[in-house]
C-alpha cells in the first residue's frame, strides 16, 4: 500500500515524478517505427496486439487503466480531420485539437477518461489511446501529457 501511495503522490505533483520512479522506457512499434515514452511500472501488463493495425496494448497491474499504441497505413493520404471524421467519434468530446499534422481528442465514457492522439508523419498514422479512471484525472495529467508529447516516428 505504501508503494501505491508513493507513486500516486509523485504523480500528483508535476515535475516530481522521475524517470526512475515510473520506469519510463521508449516503446517502438517494430513494423512502423512509431514510438513513445511508456511508464512501464504503471503499464506493466502486456495485453497483446490491438484489434487492427500494428502495435501493442498495455494494462496497469490492476486493470483499471490501459494504453494502446498503434499504427495504421494511410494509403489514401487522409488528413487528421478526415481520419478523425472517419472514426465517427462520439458527439460528447470534451477536448479536441486538430492540426495539419495531428489530432488529439478526449472525453468521458462511464467512469473513465479516454484520450486519443494520432500523428500523421507519412505512410502511417501513429496513435496512442489511453483510458484511465476519471476520479484520478489530476494524477494522470502529467503522465498522459508526456506519453502524448513523445509520440513520434523514426
Amino acid at each position: 500500500m505504501r508503494k501505491i501511495f508513493m507513486v500516486t503522490y509523485l504523480l500528483a505533483i508535476p515535475g516530481v515524478a522521475t524517470a526512475q520512479s515510473l520506469g519510463w522506457q521508449k516503446y517502438t512499434v517494430p513494423e512502423t517505427g512509431a514510438n513513445l515514452d511508456l511508464p512501464v511500472t504503471m503499464f506493466s501488463k502486456d495485453a497483446g496486439q490491438p484489434e487492427s493495425g500494428y502495435g501493442r496494448r498495455f494494462l496497469t497491474a490492476d486493470g483499471r487503466a490501459n494504453l494502446t499504441v498503434q499504427s495504421f497505413p494511410n494509403d489514401v493520404g487522409d488528413s487528421p480531420a478526415v481520419f478523425l471524421a472517419k472514426m465517427n467519434p462520439p458527439s460528447n468530446i470534451v477536448y479536441k485539437r486538430v492540426t495539419p499534422r495531428f489530432f488529439a481528442v478526449s472525453s468521458f465514457r462511464d467512469d473513465k477518461i479516454w484520450y486519443n492522439r494520432c500523428n500523421f508523419p507519412g505512410r502511417f498514422v501513429n496513435c496512442v489511446l489511453i483510458n484511465y479512471p476519471a476520479a484520478e484525472k489530476r494524477q494522470w495529467d502529467s503522465v498522459v501529457t508526456r506519453i502524448s508529447n513523445t509520440l513520434s516516428s523514426r
